[in-house]
């Protein structure tokens, strides 16, 4: 195993291995699932009971300031369940999750500062124009105050989502199944299936969710070479940052973008050359954090 790429992830997948059954993993998600839903629906509730409908709306859709937060906090309740999960059925800690805290944290900046740098050149260098106009969302001056907790939500989000589908999903499945075939694909799909949109997406749906798909692969690798979850966080905060922070699109999830796209993701035409681009730049983005881990 030491002469692999994937030799760092037998740190994160050891820990499984006294545990490795099936049903272990199934209970887990089982697990997972229902304190997401159960968290989700008492704060749904908390905001119905205020009388306030506007709000509790805003909290289902994401277009409100507060609502954006409130929903991307939410997310905590997912990693709770991975905690509750692993704790009960595989006797570990969420370090053993993550990977070493000190590293993950390591290989996180390493990634991260990499893809700032990536961003910056995309946004200064030519060409300059990106099409029709955005259109402003937030003044400048709510986007900035907000923006620290911002951030922290996207990072919130993000990090449960990895913890939920690079951390728990694939090693365990990686302490059961040897082929990469089975524990980088298996959790890539469940992640795209969760993505499915077709109400907000119409005809791009099933293009959003191969995207998606692949973008879970690409994470699914790094976090196999690095064996800690920081570099995939890193991609992931960078790509929910300019996507929920930056530029969002005006159908859904916008509380918190500081500008807004002239079209919705149901767009078959502008969507899907953007979503071109964002292809590049995903793919551009792994590489940069290859480059960024061998630093």
């Amino acid at each position: 195993m030491t002469d692999t790429p994937y030799a760092a992830h037998e740190r994160l997948v050891a820990p499984c291995r006294p545990r490795q059954a099936i049903w272990r993993v199934l209970l887990g998600l089982v697990i997972v699932t229902v304190t997401l839903f159960v968290g989700y629906s008492v704060v749904l509730r908390m905001l119905t009971a205020t009388g306030s409908q506007e709000l509790a709306l805003s909290f289902i859709t994401g277009d409100s300031q507060f609502g954006m937060l409130l929903l991307l906090a939410c997310f905590g309740f997912m990693t709770l369940g991975v905690v509750l999960a692993t704790r009960q059925l595989q006797k570990r800690g969420l370090q053993s999750v993550t990977g070493n805290y000190g590293l993950m944290v390591r290989q996180f900046w390493q990634v991260f500062r990499l893809l700032v740098l990536l961003m910056l050149a995309v946004f200064l260098l030519p060409p300059y124009d990106f099409g029709a106009p955005l259109t402003p969302n937030l003044s400048l001056g709510a986007w900035l105050a907000l923006l620290p907790l911002s951030l922290l939500a996207v990072l919130i989000q993000v990090s449960a989502e990895e913890i939920l589908f690079r951390g728990y999903l694939q090693q365990s499945l990686a302490a059961r199944f040897r082929s990469p075939l089975v524990w980088m694909v298996v959790p890539s799909i469940l992640f795209a299936i969760g993505h499915y949109s077709p109400e907000q997406a119409g005809d791009n749906a099933l293009l959003i969710v191969g995207l998606t798909g692949l973008f879970g692969l690409l994470m699914a690798d790094i976090t196999a070479r690095a064996g800690t979850l920081g570099p995939a966080i890193a991609l992931h905060f960078a790509n929910n940052v300019v996507a929920l922070l930056i530029v969002g699109f005006p159908d859904m999830l916008s509380g918190l973008a500081l500008y807004l796209t002239p079209f919705d993701m149901s767009d078959t035409g502008t969507l899907r050359l953007w979503l071109l681009v964002d292809l590049i730049m995903m793919v551009s983005a792994w590489l940069v954090a290859r480059i960024a881990m061998r630093r």
